[in-house]
């Protein structure tokens, strides 16, 4: 059995108590009304601004002048408002997703009936013990979201349905209601083939026959197919839907690549940490192998997704398209180009060479470059439909990600202790163990 160690513990429990007391800093901080926006805008011109004219013949074009500019500053005003929120909303969705990332992979493998990986089961469940809590604060963001505590989804604001025709047209689909229920749904399935994936996993351990094992795989298979079909939606939902005028039918395969190797990332980082503590002694350097080959080829495939996303909306150069681009390429040039770094030249020039997928330190270094890319990748996604040119990464984003991950080690490792490390009821365990590449 696995200990959670006191100073790992100490660790995460000090990552959470920073991160919140960041987030609420963040919070604090955050313009309350319309004149404290006027003086951030004065000082970042540095106090130069139009003056209103005071001659009649003027006076329609100073009105028109002034309504332009207060129109601008309400907008400054929500964006800088939708800062601690939108950093708040990155981190929640990227460890939520990562989970459910290692969820589908946990899936594949029972499908698929591999005999590599039932040695690392347990680290995949203990991974997926995230999934509840970080659901459960994921939904309270978007509850909070539905009675207007913030204006994340623009869709969601009356005013602006009211003037715009493209989002009146999808309010069958885009309204508050509909939009929790399926969140609601999702969420709810997820879970619930979590915790009973998990509950046969462990019962299989002390059964005579293969039942639990059998109902595993009947389980996954049928989960699977929902998944393919909610993760597209989710994606649509929960990301997409942030910037409502714009849409790419690549999109949900896209999202799926950033979370699926995030997960399968951590997964491999996960074992590592747990063998340098001298537990799972079976697994070996072909388990490393695979984990890694996993990591380089879904950084390819992401690479893949996000050439052809962006090619072909820059070739076919439609406005409401490449809109998309043209504000991150605008406002965004360096998260949005360091991502492409970080997300494939990086594992492609590490994780290339065979001998370094065997190396635990390079895997480890590759991993922390890959979760980091993959967060701005969702960085990306979310910042410039919420909060505009208005982003800087700051104390917001660096005190919700210190916070998530301090829940996220809290609640993996503390999950980890409940079971053996070792599926030892799975019939394919002897052939993980003995496994070689």
């Amino acid at each position: 059995m696995y200990t959670f160690s006191s100073k790992l513990k100490t660790f995460s429990l000090i990552l959470m108590v920073i991160g919140a007391i960041g987030i609420g800093v963040g919070f604090w901080s955050a313009p309350k009304t319309v004149e404290e926006v006027e003086t951030i805008l004065l000082e970042e011109s540095h106090g130069h601004h139009d003056q209103v004219a005071s001659h009649d013949a003027h006076a329609a074009h100073d009105a028109h002048a002034d309504a332009a500019h207060q129109e601008h500053v309400n907008h400054v005003f929500h964006q800088l408002q939708n800062k601690p929120w939108a950093a708040f909303y990155v981190a929640c969705i990227f460890f939520m997703l990562l989970s459910v990332g290692v969820l589908a992979f946990y899936a594949i493998q029972q499908v698929a009936l591999a005999g590599w990986s039932p040695i690392l089961f347990r680290v995949m469940e203990g991974i997926t013990a995230y999934l509840l809590p970080g659901s459960v604060i994921f939904l309270l963001v978007l509850v909070l979201s539905g009675v207007h505590m913030n204006h994340l989804f623009t869709w969601m604001d009356p005013e602006v349905v009211a003037n715009d025709h493209l989002i009146q047209g999808k309010s069958g689909y885009l309204n508050v209601a509909f939009f929790l229920i399926r969140a609601v749904l999702f969420l709810g399935v997820w879970n619930l083939y979590r915790f009973f994936s998990r509950k046969n996993s462990i019962a299989q351990d002390n059964a005579d026959g293969v039942t639990f094992y059998k109902k595993n795989f009947k389980m996954a298979a049928s989960f699977l197919v929902f998944f393919i079909v909610s993760e597209s939606l989710m994606s649509w939902d929960w990301i997409m839907s942030l910037d409502p005028h714009w849409y790419s039918t690549l999109f949900a395969w896209y999202v799926f690549a950033s979370f699926f190797v995030s997960g399968i990332t951590a997964i491999a980082m996960v074992t590592i940490y747990l063998k340098s503590k001298g537990y799972l002694e079976q697994v070996n350097t072909s388990h490393i192998h695979d984990l890694a080959k996993f990591m380089f080829g879904i950084s390819i495939f992401w690479t893949y997704l996000w050439f052809s996303q962006f090619m072909l909306i820059w070739y076919s150069d439609i406005p409401e398209e490449v809109t998309y681009f043209v504000t991150r390429i605008e406002h965004y040039k360096l998260p949005f180009f360091g991502m492409l770094v970080m997300n494939f030249v990086f594992p492609l020039l590490i994780l290339v060479n065979t001998d370094f997928k065997r190396l635990s330190w390079i895997v480890v270094m590759a991993g922390i470059v890959i979760l980091a890319g993959h967060y701005v990748d969702f960085y990306n996604m979310v910042m410039p439909a919420t909060v505009g040119d208005q982003w800087f990464i700051g104390l917001p984003e660096i005190s919700a990600i210190l916070f998530f991950l301090g829940l996220f080690i809290f609640v993996v490792f503390t999950a980890l202790t409940k079971a053996p490390l070792v599926a030892k009821g799975n019939p394919l365990m002897e052939e993980s163990k003995h496994f070689h590449y």
